[in-house]
């Protein structure tokens, strides 16, 4: 008995007409396959209830989590990515391509060298300032979104929370923030940044967008085949950077033999 059709966002890329849509930043969630079976395809497992709205995956040594949970507020943290030692949180409408920037990144093996943010800021033309407290924040150009380091009043230590909000004028609603507390890992933050500041558009169906006015988008590009097929490129990228990063973990020296031992020939028949 064949299954029958039932229609289901799960048809997407073919269902819909897409356009690109930028800024990037602006364009709204996306779809959350983008990031989780990225996840799927570099080994991480599935321990959610499927009886229940969320997504659970862990890392196959269960050092990380990440826990997708929608809420009826799109403004909350619906993503959670922890560690044994650090953790952070990003709203429901943060662009699923940003925040491939950091999950992809624990796919991969730390670089040998640290990497720096406010660099990667400045290169994209935003402002970073420093205050006498070791504070720092960048303003991007649109006047809407922040990236902050900061230790509270109270407190000496740091947090990052990025903030992107409307103008003056158009209410003080958040769009999306993102949080990660100071023991967050170098390199899957710089990831976060890297893809917050890239300009290339990514793939929105029009009139889906939560703030369709403050974005540009335009009916080409990919559509249907051409965006299952880089998907699927990018799911063959993640199992590749996930073996890597196997080997590079992987003992590089054969165990020898106790001092002593005594290696015995197999016997042959007579």
């Amino acid at each position: 008995m064949t299954s029958p059709y039932i229609a289901s966002r799960a048809q997407d890329p073919w269902s819909r007409i897409w356009c690109d849509t930028t800024p990037r930043h602006l364009a709204g969630p996306g779809d959350p396959r983008h990031v989780t079976q990225a996840l799927r395809a570099g080994g991480w497992k599935n321990i959610g209830d499927p009886d229940f709205p969320h997504v659970v995956l862990a890392s196959p040594d269960y050092r990380h989590s990440l826990v997708l949970e929608p809420t009826p507020d799109a403004y909350g943290a619906w993503w959670r990515i922890t560690s044994g030692d650090w953790h952070a949180a990003l709203g429901g409408n943060t662009p699923v391509e940003i925040i491939a920037g950091f999950t992809d990144a624990l796919l991969r093996p730390p670089p040998e060298t640290g990497q720096e943010i406010w660099p990667v800021l400045q290169e994209a033309g935003w402002t970073v300032e420093r205050d006498e407290r070791n504070n720092e924040r960048a303003r991007h150009p649109d006047g809407m979104t922040t990236v902050e380091r900061s230790a509270g009043l109270d407190s000496d230590r740091f947090s990052w929370d990025v903030v992107v909000a409307p103008p003056t004028g158009l209410g003080q609603h958040r769009l999306w923030s993102a949080y990660f507390d100071d023991r967050t890992p170098g390199h899957p933050l710089a990831g976060f940044v890297t893809a917050l500041t890239d300009p290339a558009p990514v793939s929105r169906v029009r009139y889906e967008v939560p703030h369709s006015h403050l974005v540009t988008q335009v009916e080409r590009g990919a559509q249907g085949d051409q965006l299952a097929a880089a998907h699927e490129a990018r799911l063959k990228a993640a199992r590749t950077a996930a073996r890597q990063a196997r080997r590079a973990s992987a003992p590089t020296t054969r165990p020898t033999s106790a001092p002593g031992a005594v290696t015995t020939p197999t016997a042959r028949g007579r």
